[in-house]
């Protein structure tokens, strides 16, 4: 039997957790949270991404309890949840810097919130253990927060936090303090605990990679605004503007003119230059302002001119190895820059093209995504 697919959010049937509804921030004259609505579901591993002071920690902050709308209202589970202080929400919140007692051990820093409820001893004991299993810390649970690593601490900090199994878990920059390795791997163990807890867990991050591999679905925020919710290969593939397109990894963005029939737009973009052939499904009026946003990996680079429904020509100004690929920026006669990216499939003894070579560019016409903002 196949596996069905979480997708509550395309289900109507499905009730949100929590509901944004025309949530408006404002501190003195300053709007960081601007008119928001947005349904998050049960079981989702939700991201809020974006620049600093876009707004996404106010948005958490407000599901906290830390702060409260100026206008709308939040609900989770249906409840508004305006006048409920913080503590007695069904929601915990782990901080960035973890904020660990220094004078407990692992052990006692995760029963802390279960004593304070003043649950009893069989009851603690049993819970820890769970924890302790679950962050894979039980040889460490005597030790103090300063005898072990920063992965093992920010654990710890997750392991006190679902604790008290909240409905709701909000990770403020989780990952910000570990280093590049030890955050991927970590990523990678936020997503098994949260599999295994079933707790709704939201994440802020300004960390692009992180919110595209934990994330069930991402919004992406600039000045108070949702500028896109949705699933993370859609953001990528089909981002519904040029700073979502541009937030989101690397992407080249031709700017020209539309001239559309049917679903085939050709794209007027530099004098001298045969048009640009692209296929998209929204309508475009005559020499309408576009922007065509195409990924690198999806242009090839040749010595000769390839079959392709769009080919360039220009020059090789630079050449960025990462290991298992390379990019290759290519300038045009325009002066408009093109990046291409190539897999290192072999050992390069030697590459195939160099600094100042004469290249061709090529991309189908469905490669890009025609974008009108």
């Amino acid at each position: 039997m196949p596996q069905k697919i979480f997708a509550p959010w395309d289900d109507p049937t499905e009730k949100p957790l929590i509901s944004f509804q025309n949530v408006t921030k404002r501190f003195g004259d300053f709007t960081a949270i601007d008119n928001v609505s947005l349904d998050i579901f049960t079981r989702e591993f939700f991201a809020l991404l974006g620049p600093s002071g876009c707004g996404k920690t106010t948005l958490m902050r407000m599901l906290a309890g830390f702060e409260t709308p100026t206008e709308g209202k939040i609900l989770l589970a249906g409840q508004d949840i305006g006048p409920v202080p913080p503590n007695k929400r069904a929601v915990n919140m782990m901080f960035q810097s973890y904020a660990l007692f220094p004078h407990l051990s692992v052990y006692e820093n995760i029963a802390f919130g279960l004593k304070r409820e003043g649950k009893d001893k069989g009851t603690i004991e049993t819970r820890v253990a769970e924890m302790l299993k679950l962050t894979r810390l039980e040889k460490f649970r005597n030790r103090k927060p300063h005898q072990i690593s920063g992965g093992q601490r920010q654990r710890v900090a997750l392991a006190r936090s679902l604790a008290k199994a909240p409905k709701l878990l909000l990770l403020d920059e989780p990952l910000g303090a570990l280093d590049r390795k030890l955050r991927e791997e970590t990523q990678f163990e936020l997503m098994d605990i949260q599999e295994k807890t079933g707790t709704t867990f939201v994440i802020v991050t300004h960390d692009q990679e992180e919110a595209m591999t934990v994330a069930s679905r991402v919004a992406v925020m600039d000045e108070g605004k949702l500028m896109q919710v949705s699933t993370p290969d859609r953001i990528y593939e089909t981002p519904n503007s040029v700073y979502v397109a541009d937030f989101i990894g690397d992407v080249n963005l031709i700017e020209g003119k539309a001239h559309q029939s049917g679903d085939n737009v050709q794209v007027i973009w530099a004098e001298g230059q045969p048009p640009l052939m692209a296929k998209t499904q929204k309508d475009f009026s005559l020499d309408q302002q576009c922007w065509l946003a195409i990924r690198p990996e999806k242009v090839s680079i040749s010595a000769e001119r390839p079959q392709a429904p769009n080919t360039v020509q220009g020059k090789i100004l630079d050449i960025a190895y990462l290991g298992n690929i390379s990019t290759y920026h290519v300038q045009l006669p325009s002066g408009q820059v093109i990046k291409a990216q190539e897999a290192n499939t072999r050992r390069i003894a030697r590459r195939t093209f160099t600094w100042e070579d004469e290249v061709w560019l090529g991309w189908t016409d469905t490669a890009g995504v025609l974008l009108e903002k």
